[in-house]
């Protein structure tokens, strides 16, 4: 499932082919689910003939700015991206919307699983579901004092309020496990539980990973070796991590959770 940084690929794909260019043709899939509030034919009216302005992503959520408006609102869902392209016969099988602008370029959301989502926003950030994310940890990340006031006495465990999008916006289920491995951090502590220092740990992890994920693009073979990431899909028998720490596999706040006892506390 795209989470953060594979979102803040597709913001910078959108931005290198759409921006400051004319949506010369808006082509729709006819599909009433991923197109969720507007039809497709509305949207392709709103939009056609319109500038593309930015490119703008919080969170999971990436959106293009039209001069005059609408905004077209994207959530990838677990198998939505964006491509870019030049040629017709490039078109992604699956597509959702088309985007061809004025010089040729072309840019496509494809979603095989359709659990993604298009919208058209007056002002997306003021609006559902943006206006009720909390920070973004790559744009707006809170300094400790902040932090901790975030946190509160939420009395959630630790892998639930990293996962609760209210809180930080664009957090998944790997990045989460991430955090809480290296913070050396029990997924299933409870948060009113965790001192100062526990805390500062997880702001800091989060804030590093979500950071060292966008420099590299999201390419997962450019993660640190290090990291629980290159080790924990699949639920192997005797997985360990690449420091030979045996990994356990459980449930915790719902999703299937990978840490390391050894380490987290």
């Amino acid at each position: 499932m795209p989470e953060l940084p594979e979102v803040e690929r597709g913001r910078l794909v959108a931005e290198a082919v759409a921006t400051g260019r004319i949506a010369k043709h808006v082509r729709c899939a006819n599909d009433r689910i991923v197109f969720c509030d507007e039809t497709p034919a509305t949207v392709s009216r709103r939009l056609r003939g319109k500038r593309v302005l930015a490119a703008r992503r919080h969170g999971k959520q990436l959106w293009l700015e039209f001069e005059g408006g609408p905004a077209l609102l994207l959530h990838f869902g677990m198998t939505g991206a964006l491509q870019g392209y030049d040629d017709e016969a490039d078109r992604p099988r699956f597509w959702k919307i088309e985007l061809e602008f004025e010089n040729g370029g072309r840019l496509a959301m494809p979603d095989p699983r359709r659990f993604g989502r298009i919208r058209l926003r007056d002002d997306p950030r003021n609006e559902p579901p943006i206006s009720k994310l909390g920070f973004d940890p790559l744009l707006e990340m809170p300094g400790p004092a902040a932090f901790r006031a975030l946190v509160g006495r939420r009395k959630v465990t630790a892998k639930g309020l990293l996962l609760d999008q209210s809180f930080a916006a664009g957090v998944g289920n790997w990045i989460a496990d991430e955090i809480l491995y290296q913070a050396e951090i029990a997924p299933d502590r409870r948060v009113n539980e965790l001192d100062d220092a526990e805390l500062e740990r997880i702001r800091r992890r989060l804030a590093a990973i979500i950071k060292k994920a966008v420099a590299v693009n999201s390419v997962s073979s450019r993660f640190p070796k290090t990291w629980l990431f290159h080790h924990r899909w699949g639920r192997p028998e005797d997985a360990r991590t690449s420091r030979g720490q045996p990994i356990e596999i459980k449930t915790v706040a719902g999703r299937t959770t990978a840490w390391v006892p050894s380490v987290q506390r």
